[in-house]
């Protein structure tokens, strides 16, 4: 229980404005007021709350947009669509395999937020503003070291700005979407590598099939065992996921 309340004030303070954070931070869930008449006791749920609630719902796709869990799940996707196994591994286990490793790569970082920024503010060594600061500070150097600069030159002529003097400088409505745009295009390259061998195994085996003038015959039924037999051999998934964390440190 401890750990579930960490997290969820972990997204809240990464992801909430400051300002609206400050405002939200000492609410009463429930607001106590006595009728003047009859004197019956109103129990309401205030509108700030309902607000924090809704937006509680909205923080884990935020987060993954600021994670590496784009470019992991993406790749995997393709992979699954190079080797033709259709629904084989399921959703769930390519979510949960994306969602694991995505913890494994940003470990460092929340861990980071989670000294610098969290516990001291529940331990009231800081106060809102600060907190929120020094909780997006380790978020923002990963997201920046992903990040290229044409993406982020992009937005920042869309938004009429010419440069920023530092790093620092480059607001979180600028950097998210970037470092989407670069994720993605990240995902793509990689998966194009991936389909490179699949493609080969593909065109190798309808060749075959035309010379053999077995044009009625799928070739994907065919080359499918082969480009398995393929994957398994070279250790397919200890390459892929190894070469997935090891390009977010690089």
């Amino acid at each position: 229980m401890k750990s579930a309340c960490r997290w969820v004030g972990l997204l809240a303070a990464l992801l909430i404005p400051s300002a609206a954070f400050a405002q939200l931070g000492g609410l009463d869930a429930v607001t106590v007021t006595t009728e003047p008449n009859s004197g019956r006791v109103v129990y309401s749920v205030t509108l700030q709350i309902l607000i924090l609630m809704t937006l509680l719902t909205l923080l884990p796709s935020a987060l993954i947009m600021m994670t590496s869990f784009t470019r992991i799940i993406i790749v995997l996707a393709i992979l699954r669509q190079g080797l033709g196994t259709t629904q084989t591994p399921s959703n769930q286990i390519l979510l949960g395999l994306a969602f694991f490793l995505t913890l494994f790569v940003m470990s460092p970082i929340f861990q980071e937020v989670y000294d610098t920024a969290l516990k001291p503010y529940m331990e009231e060594q800081l106060g809102t503003e600060e907190a929120f600061v020094a909780a997006v500070k380790p978020l923002r150097v990963f997201m920046l070291a992903q990040t290229r600069e044409s993406d982020l030159a992009l937005f920042a002529n869309i938004r009429g700005i010419d440069g920023f003097e530092s790093k620092d400088d480059i607001p979180l409505s600028i950097l998210v979407p970037s470092f989407i745009i670069s994720e993605l295009k990240t995902a793509f390259q990689i998966g194009f590598l991936i389909l490179i061998p699949f493609l080969i195994i593909d065109l190798v085996v309808a060749s075959v099939l035309m010379s053999m003038g077995m044009m009625m015959l799928s070739p994907l039924i065919i080359s499918l065992p082969f480009k398995l037999m393929l994957f398994v051999l070279v250790d397919g998934w200890s390459l892929l996921l190894g070469t997935l964390a090891r390009s977010f440190y690089t």
